[in-house]
């Protein structure tokens, strides 16, 4: 990705700045569910993880690699998370109490990553059965095949949901076995 990093350097835009517009992209992926169109929120989040690997990629290219643009990056991925789950929930592809329960699932799994990794010491906790990816490629599956099977993408964000809890406590588990002796 680093030539990528290079080339979209050479336009001008920092690290910041595309992570600032993949939140927005987001944004407009929650806008596509809420109105009924999932297909089209579906390529949104799609369009947000390439943005989002492009922050990185400027950041490594042009040697700009922050403390605070890795805080950034997390914090508007938490946001991507919300406004996604919110669209999907407004626009009737779930009801509220399973996007309530997947998006806290997906926030527990990532607070007890920075948990391991700030209180806990721990040098990296990417443990579990879903990372980030994997959730929205499964929230990506569940709306492109929607219009052919009517609660593909409830079933979806059910799956996510399931998946962030156990990938949050098999991240407390990891946590524990590794610092249980202190």
């Amino acid at each position: 990705m680093v030539p990528v990093g290079k080339v979209l350097a050479g336009t001008g835009l920092s690290p910041n700045t595309m992570t600032i517009a993949s939140l927005f992209v987001a944004i407009a992926s929650a806008y596509f569910y809420a109105i009924d169109m999932a297909p089209w929120g579906a390529l949104l989040i799609v369009a947000t993880g390439v943005f989002d690997m492009f922050d990185g990629a400027i950041a490594r290219a042009t040697g700009k690699t922050s403390r605070f643009g890795a805080t950034l990056d997390h914090v508007t991925d938490r946001y991507a998370e919300y406004f996604i789950l919110v669209g999907m929930i407004y626009g009737g592809y779930t009801p509220w109490y399973w996007g309530l329960f997947t998006l806290f699932g997906m926030l527990m799994a990532s607070f007890t990553r920075a948990k391991a990794e700030s209180v806990g010491g721990l040098e990296r906790c990417t443990v579990g059965i879903a990372e980030r990816q994997e959730k929205l490629i499964i929230l990506i599956g569940g709306s492109l095949i929607h219009g052919y099977v009517g609660e593909a993408l409830n079933y979806a964000v059910i799956i996510v949901g399931v998946l962030s809890h156990i990938t949050m406590a098999q991240r407390l588990h990891y946590t524990w076995t590794q610092i249980k002796g202190e």
